[in-house]
């Protein structure tokens, strides 16, 4: 599990894939996210454009990550 710190209150889902760098497009992480390969909180996550808030856990080929403030 990577805790990933932000300064700003809350990141895109599409935005963090690409800040991780799983995805180097919004085109990419579009795709990614449409394959059913990521989870928000445990429940699959369909939306790219879903608002990550600290505390948020995002789960996506494998590894999890943890939204935290900066």
């Amino acid at each position: 599990m990577r805790e990933i710190e932000i300064a700003t209150p809350y990141i895109t889902l599409g935005q963090l894939l690409k800040k991780m760098q799983i995805a180097s497009t919004g085109g990419e992480a579009k795709h990614i996210v449409a394959s059913g390969a990521v989870e928000v909180n445990g429940v699959p996550e369909q939306r790219r454009g879903r608002k990550l808030y600290p505390g948020d856990r995002v789960s996506v080929h494998g590894e999890t990550f943890v939204i935290r403030n900066a």
